[in-house]
């Protein structure tokens, strides 16, 4: 019998060795996830920060912060939201979530939601607050009783942003417009700002802002009395205000890279079936392969005895599962040595996984695309991959990449993508610093962009100013070049904080007309 326990050579899955960040997988609910209809790819994005950094956590709150808080009680706040959480990877400052639709990343001060498809992330954000006080110890205000919140933790800063909707109509709660989520976000906090980036009658983004030291609004005002902020247009390059950063803020970075009309053949691989595909050639040249050196070598001993309360089969719930069946982690991995083969006649048979498991044919995916190379574990060798793919299609994997120098500082990167031609979208978001990767944010995003080959993509970087004009000018005017596409739009605001530029691409041989609206912001 050949084991479905995951090697320890191989970086893009959970690992055996203690301190390095691990895999939880929920099996009850991959079961009958399933992706056949038309998906509103696009994103909603939300960021609490309760402090500057995790090293400046407020003296009433646990030493670990949000990371204090228990798995249940995140999952029932993403009952609110409408996804369930398929996996887990844990990390000593960042627990990476894969959800039902998207991710979510807990670290000790802050929380980043990231959910696709008609989910009600803000819906879940009174929760949120009441968790972050009762479970975490943050500074709090008594909450609001009659829709059952007790206590609410006071942010640092709020960020909500998102790209515009293919299907407005199918949304729901607070989400119908963008008008909406402003009034429901003002009725939260005080002295918030919205604004719309882009063009308005083309693609455009939504953010919503606070500043630091964020206040609650005090209790239910009259409807007469009530301020709504407005939505500010920006589709020139425009200076609001030049604040110094918070010391904690600086480095902080986040490139969100947002594509549209993938190339057909690209966006073939997120299919479970073309998956599938390369899983059962990669598992017949593996078997090929142990058959050969067993006739010239005779058995090869087993080297799969990684513990398995690390190893991808552990339940949310804590129960074990004993998956047997191929060692799918070595097929799709160059390097064999751990592999066994129990008889020279082995029969050319393989797992049902190989055709229906969500997470084997992530794996599968994110190395044959290429996303495992974007962060190579040849530099991050502790870096840790959870990738999945849908049925009928669709895909989506969170990254996690300790800092090499630092390894009790960890990062992120996560990709959702939707493949159907007539919805087609993929994304990629990382807080990874460049100045970690030893590479140009360009070179980065033409990594992601080969990938996937949009007709037409954006790409937003968040930016925590660091004094240092000069630099962040050089880096920037490289921005301006992707290769086989030209830019169309470059828009640069600054915030309190923090420096926002946002471009707007098409490929240069695209002939695909004009982008699809879906929802209109006038």
């Amino acid at each position: 019998m050949i084991h479905a326990e995951v090697p320890t050579h191989y970086t893009g899955s959970p690992s055996s060795f203690a301190g390095t960040p691990h895999l939880t997988i929920n099996h009850d609910v991959t079961a009958d996830l399933d992706s056949s209809n038309a998906f509103e790819g696009p994103e909603k994005l939300l960021e609490l920060w309760f402090s500057p950094s995790e090293q400046a956590l407020a003296a009433s709150a646990s030493p670990l912060g949000l990371k204090a808080v228990s798995q249940e009680s995140w999952k029932e706040m993403l009952d609110l939201v409408n996804c369930k959480v398929l996996s887990v990877i844990e990390s000593r400052n960042v627990d990476a979530y894969l959800l039902s639709e998207s991710s979510m990343f807990i670290f000790p001060h802050k929380l980043v939601l990231k959910t696709c498809g008609t989910t009600t992330l803000l819906c879940g954000l009174p929760r949120m607050l009441e968790i972050a006080a009762l479970e975490a110890g943050f500074p709090h205000v008594k909450g609001n009783a009659s829709k059952c919140i007790t206590a609410a933790a006071i942010p640092h800063r709020v960020f909500y942003s998102r790209k515009n909707f293919l299907y407005p109509d199918e949304q729901r709660g607070p989400h119908r417009s963008w008008r909406d989520e402003v009034r429901f976000l003002d009725n939260m906090f005080l002295g918030g700002s919205a604004y719309m980036i882009g063009k308005m009658n083309g693609e455009h983004w939504y953010l919503y802002i606070t500043g630091p030291g964020t206040e609650l609004t005090p209790p239910t005002t009259p409807i007469e009395e009530r301020f709504e902020t407005p939505t500010k247009h920006i589709s020139l390059p425009e200076q609001m205000s030049k604040m110094s950063c918070n010391d904690d803020d600086r480095g902080d970075e986040t490139l969100e890279v947002l594509m549209t009309d993938l190339d057909s053949k690209n966006a073939r691989q997120f299919y479970l079936e073309d998956a599938s595909q390369i899983a059962h050639e990669n598992a017949r040249r593996t078997q090929l392969a142990r058959r050969d050196a067993v006739q010239h070598l005779g058995v090869v001993a087993g080297a799969n005895d990684s513990s398995s309360s690390i190893s991808g089969n552990t339940l949310v719930n804590g129960s074990n599962q004993d998956d047997s069946g191929i060692d799918v982690f070595a097929q799709t991995s160059s390097d064999h040595s751990g592999c066994s083969s129990d008889a020279e006649d082995d029969i050319m048979t393989f797992s049902a996984e190989l055709s229906t498991e969500g997470h084997t044919l992530g794996t599968v995916i994110s190395e044959a695309c290429g996303l495992s190379d974007v962060y190579h574990q040849s530099k991050y060798s502790d870096a840790r991959i959870d990738a999945y793919s849908f049925a009928p299609c669709g895909f989506s994997a969170n990254g996690v990449v300790p800092e090499p120098s630092d390894p009790d500082t960890t990062h992120y990167w996560t990709v959702h993508v939707t493949p159907e031609p007539q919805c087609s979208y993929a994304s990629f978001e990382t807080n990874v610093p460049t100045r970690q990767t030893g590479r140009e944010t360009v070179e980065v995003v033409e990594q992601v962009v080969n990938i996937f080959k949009p007709g037409r993509f954006s790409v937003t970087l968040f930016e925590a100013k660091n004094g240092d004009t000069s630099s962040m000018a050089k880096k920037d005017k490289r921005m301006n070049t992707v290769k086989g596409y030209r830019m169309v739009d470059r828009i640069v605001h600054d915030l309190e904080g923090y420096e926002l530029i946002f471009r707007y691409f098409v490929r240069n041989d695209w002939n695909g007309g004009a982008p699809r609206l879906g929802e209109k912001c006038w």
